[in-house]
Formats: structure tokens, sequence, C-alpha cells
């Protein structure tokens, strides 16, 4: 009797586009390890804003990244960073201060460099703890973290209901500008990845983007038990 296939499946697309929500649903319906990978960004723009280093100092970006000691906590079927040690708490990550600053961080070479093996290393946490598949949200799992997924999704919504969406969640974010920065760097630049499936959340709820994406799913992965 062999082991039924791992599964991988890839969300990519901007702030506020219902990456988050929709990976924890299918994460919950399929019994997949939730891998966030905007947290990650923002746990390290959260430890390098308080040790001091600025977003406009790439030199002292790239020292610090290559220090920090990376691993991973599991709670429930989430994947959490611990940077030497620590986990560092939602209420750290998602201030005004890591959102005005997480773009900028994440354009820098060697934080993404810093990042790469720990985010692909996330299959073998996924392995060890029974998982049958991963779901890992970003802004470039499809097109350079797992560009061999077996499922990749890319969401996108209209600028002003993505805004709309973080106050009422009551988060202060640049949705426009994160978006340009997000675009426009040099390294994995924000995207839909060729051959991924396109989905237009703008005048969807969070059941039926959820209800769009378990459709496919479904054509490989068992509901949890």
């Amino acid at each position: 009797m062999t082991d039924a296939p791992f599964t991988l499946v890839a969300i990519d697309g901007g702030a506020a586009s219902g990456k988050s929500s929709t990976s924890r649903a299918l994460s919950e319906r399929f019994n997949l390890l939730h891998v966030d990978t905007g947290s990650f960004y923002r746990t390290l723009t959260a430890e390098l804003l308080r040790a001091g280093v600025q977003a406009d100092d790439p030199v002292g970006i790239a020292q610090a990244s290559a220090e920090v000691r990376l691993e991973t906590a599991l709670e429930g079927r989430r994947a959490l960073m611990k940077i030497n040690g620590r986990i560092v708490p939602d209420a750290e990550i998602r201030t005004s201060a890591v959102n005005a600053n997480v773009s900028h961080f994440a354009a820098v070479p060697a934080l993404r460099d810093a990042l790469l093996a720990y985010q692909r290393g996330q299959v073998e946490v996924a392995r060890a703890h029974h998982f049958p598949g991963l779901i890992m949200e970003g802004r470039d799992i499809g097109s350079v973290i797992f560009p061999d997924a077996d499922f990749r999704f890319f969401l996108h919504a209209d600028p002003a209901e993505r805004a709309r969406r973080r106050a009422a969640e009551g988060q202060e974010d640049s949705i426009a500008e994160r978006d340009r920065l997000d675009r426009s760097r040099k390294t994995a630049p924000l995207a839909c990845p060729d051959g991924a499936t396109d989905i237009d959340s703008t005048h969807l709820d969070l059941d039926q983007v959820v209800a769009l994406l378990s459709a496919h799913l479904a054509t490989r992965l068992p509901p949890a038990s």
C-alpha cells in the first residue's frame, strides 16, 4: 500500500485580497498545514525594526537577516515562525509601523534569500506531522517558492475594496503604495504566475471564494474527517 501523494497549494495576491482567510478555511476543510509567508516577512520586519535596522539600509538588513535563527512551531494546522527562539505575537507584527515598512524590507534580495530555504522547508514540517499537504500563501509562492505546486491560485480585488477590508479589520494599511512596491521590486515581484488560476474577489464573499477553490482541491484531496 502506497502513501497518498503530498499536495502543494500556492495562493498569491496583494494585501487584503483574501489570501489568509481563504487559506485558513481550506486548511481546515482539507487538513492542510497552513503557512502564511506574509507573517514571516512581517516577523522579520518587526524584529529588525526592534533591533534598530532601517528600511533604507539594505546592507544592515542583509547582515541582520543572515544572523537570525529560524524555526517552526505548530498551532493546530498553522505554522508559526520562531525567530531566535521566540514566537513574535500578532500584536507586534500587525502594527502600522510594520505595515509601512514590510514591503520595503521584503524588496531586499538578501532578506528574501534568507527566507527561501526556510519557506521551502515547510514541506518537511508538514510531512513530519503527517499532513496530506500544505497550503502556502504569499506573493511569490506560485512563481518562485513552489512554481510546480499542484494548485496555484492568484487572488485580486479592487484596491478600494481591499482598503475597505483592512479598515473593517481596524488596521491602517496603504494598499495602493504596497501594491506599487510589491509589483515594482526587482526580485520576485507580485504578479499572477503563468498558468495560475486567477480569481477576482472584489464582489465575492469568503464562502464564495472558498467554494471556488475547494472545487479544484476536491479533485485530489478528500475533506478532513
